[in-house]
């Protein structure tokens, strides 16, 4: 009956998730949606007692759907709610069906509040001890808007926070002040890293918090902004205005050079390296049509990289970005594209830049 007992213990020791035990091997990555999507489809991998956990935004009332097609059948994910995680209740677990799962690895559920939910994808510890290796493919889909849900403009969860908002930009560059909440949306004005803003609410939308805001210029501007880059500010309206103009999309570097990309003949992509003095950026002009598909790719050997896109009318087709953020998407302009490289940190990086056109 003992030497049972300590089988069983055994048996189920090994069907218990790595990601319990094994938060230091978690990465956090977060999902954005392209812009006008509800979706996106992400392929990645985890060996062992790895884990990532993934990050959307969502309003109450939306659907949440995630669907995760695994070569290692050992693999599974939670959903947690906002405000929770990894050491948390989830709110489901891909690996038993319910309400909320009606297929093992298969999540579709109305929301019940606004926020952050996470997605953490890891392998069973038996699998994880054998350091084994899992490639799958996550669908992430948030269905339903703020006008069909029943939700006003500003989800009840969003509609706090300070009554100023102050620009906070990892790469110390302005952000884009946008007509409406999507990074599709025309730009009203370009904010100073460091101003200050009235906030007026906000709201989800592609997979991000976006918040409605106000310049305290007089006469000033309103538009929406990404949450992603707004801390608590002040009243102060000076605050960030010494920072290069806000109102036009220019170089963002404090020395900045020009390079013009050629592809290989008979090739649709290339691959080019270099290395950005502290303060430097480095401007690549790219030909390309209304309709084509654009790949960005920058891979950097630091974190103080980030790139942003700028169509040939000079306005933004992506606002700054962090290296780590791959580019996909079409265009709508005929003309030089320009991808500007930036080294915001103290010392000089090397990178590597891929471009595909199709």
């Amino acid at each position: 009956m003992k030497k049972s007992l300590v089988a069983l213990t055994f048996a189920m020791t090994l069907a218990l998730p790595a990601v319990a035990t094994a938060q230091s091997d978690m990465r956090t990555e977060q999902v954005r949606f392209a812009a006008g999507t509800s979706g996106t489809a992400i392929n990645d991998s985890i060996t062992g007692e790895e884990s990532v956990l993934y990050t959307i935004g969502a309003e109450a009332g939306q659907r949440l759907k995630i669907r995760m097609d695994p070569s290692n059948l050992a693999t599974y994910f939670n959903v947690y709610a906002p405000g929770t995680g990894p050491g948390d209740e989830a709110l489901a677990n891909s690996q038993f069906t319910g309400a909320m799962v009606p297929d093992i690895n298969y999540f579709d559920g109305e929301l019940p509040v606004s926020g952050e939910y996470s997605v953490s994808v890891y392998m069973m510890r038996s699998a994880a001890r054998r350091d084994e290796v899992s490639n799958y493919e996550i669908v992430i889909s948030v269905e339903g808007s703020a006008s069909d849900t029943g939700g006003s403009d500003f989800a009840d969860g969003l509609a706090g926070g300070p009554d100023f908002y102050r620009v906070s930009t990892s790469g110390g560059g302005g952000l884009n002040l946008r007509a409406s909440p999507s990074s599709s949306a025309g730009v009203v004005t370009r904010l100073n890293n460091g101003q200050n803003v009235r906030n007026l609410g906000c709201r989800m939308a592609e997979g991000r918090r976006w918040c409605r805001v106000a310049t305290l210029a007089d006469p000033g501007s309103e538009g929406w902004a990404a949450g992603d880059f707004l801390v608590e500010g002040s009243n102060d309206p000076s605050a960030g205005m010494n920072n290069s103009s806000s109102s036009s999309a220019g170089s963002s570097g404090d020395s900045t050079s020009t390079v013009t990309v050629r592809f290989p003949s008979g090739s649709t992509g290339t691959e080019m390296t270099g290395s950005l003095a502290a303060g430097e950026s480095r401007r690549y002009v790219l030909g390309a049509a209304n309709g084509q598909n654009l790949y960005v790719r920058v891979a950097a050997q630091g974190p103080d990289i980030s790139y942003q896109i700028l169509n040939p009318d000079n306005s933004f087709l992506l606002d700054q970005t962090p290296s780590a953020d791959e580019y996909r998407g079409q265009l709508w302009q005929t003309g030089d594209h320009v991808i500007e490289v930036i080294n915001r940190g103290g010392s000089t990086t090397s990178y590597n830049v891929i471009f595909g056109i199709e």
